[in-house]
């Protein structure tokens, strides 16, 4: 199966990647445009790259019904924030959608793209792109795809609460001085990054044995652990924004009245980052996935957004799986626990493109 590693941007001198995945292809002239899914890869916004936790079932799905898959980069926090990631959604998709783009397979065949059927999807954080590809992009995904998506509730406990406790995945809390070039305001002299590898220690390491070696696997986590992961989100650390939502959860237990307060409290710059504040009927249908005891990204932030998107009058499927953690999709034996699973979510997206 071809593979085809493209820059889709220049952020001055770095490069930004997608990987391109063809169904198989006699040469044809004129050459087809394919219709194609955009997937984009979790990691908390802070950390992976296009072949980071790779969903080998969605692309062979995709792949087999005729489809390109593609898996993209995207500017990583921090620095950057969440801002600089819908520009590099936006632009993504401007080039997708360019008339004389053309790739070629190693047979030699040649084909497009077809910007009127592109279907969007991503994991944990990459659900969130996704959203944010649904909101933002153009020309329009005709479908998203999120599993175990992050952002569909960031107005919780989850995100807003600093923990004392072990809250992520039974793991442990995190030093902060272990991470002191990622906390604010160091973190604002780290250098541009879209592409963040993970690494874990050999089994033999003396002290941590198969732990991330990468300091930016666990940023996510620490953020969460302090509460303030939507001030590395926004770039707002001056006055918190965290801080300043955070009194707000005490003031009611209704979701949608909790939305609305913590909107009025959010600078109008900052909310075309959140997802749940920028839905409309014009969302595309969706299908949302989320295993029921996930302890990384709460399986309510799958919930709270189907309701919104419900009462939006947007099409939309959720499916929790009873007993599935985070990346349920990763688990050994995956396929033959979900293929039904999987199937259905092929098979949605399949129909969002042949329509």
């Amino acid at each position: 199966m071809d593979c085809l590693d493209v820059c889709y941007k220049q952020i001055g001198q770095i490069p930004v990647h997608l990987n391109v995945y063809s169904p198989k292809l006699e040469p044809q002239s004129p050459y087809p445009r394919l219709p194609a899914v955009v997937y984009f890869h979790g990691g908390g916004l802070t950390v992976g790259n296009r072949t980071s936790w790779f969903p080998t079932w969605l692309k062979a799905r995709t792949v087999a019904a005729g489809f390109v898959f593609i898996s993209a980069d995207y500017r990583l926090i921090p620095n950057c924030t969440g801002h600089d990631i819908i520009d590099d959604i936006k632009d993504l998709f401007l080039f997708l959608s360019r008339d004389t783009l053309c790739f070629k397979t190693e047979s030699g065949s040649l084909f497009g793209i077809d910007p009127t059927s592109l279907a969007v999807a991503g994991s944990s954080a990459g659900g969130m792109c996704a959203y944010l590809a649904a909101i933002h992009a153009s020309p329009k995904p005709k479908a998203v795809l999120s599993m175990y998506g992050m952002g569909g509730q960031l107005f919780s406990p989850d995100t807003l609460t600093p923990k004392t406790e072990v809250f992520y995945r039974n793991r442990e809390l995190l030093d902060p001085a272990e991470f002191t070039e990622f906390l604010y305001p160091q973190s604002n002299s780290l250098k541009t990054i879209t592409d963040s590898p993970l690494a874990y220690h050999p089994k033999s390491h003396p002290t941590r044995p198969g732990w991330w070696a990468n300091p930016r696997m666990a940023l996510a986590r620490l953020y969460l652990q302090f509460g303030v992961l939507l001030d590395y989100c926004t770039g707002q650390h001056e006055p918190s924004l965290s801080a300043q939502l955070r009194p707000l959860l005490e003031t009611t237990s209704d979701p949608f009245t909790l939305q609305d307060a913590m909107e009025a409290r959010i600078p109008l710059e900052h909310r075309a980052i959140f997802p749940q504040l920028n839905i409309s009927a014009r969302f595309p249908p969706t299908f949302l996935c989320h295993g029921s005891d996930d302890t990384a990204v709460s399986v309510e932030e799958s919930r709270h957004f189907h309701l919104l998107l419900q009462r939006a009058g947007v099409p939309v499927q959720l499916l929790v799986i009873d007993g599935a953690n985070h990346s349920l999709d990763y688990v050994p034996g995956a396929e033959e626990l979900y293929a039904a699973h999987f199937d259905e979510m092929a098979e949605f997206l399949g129909k969002a493109l042949s329509g």
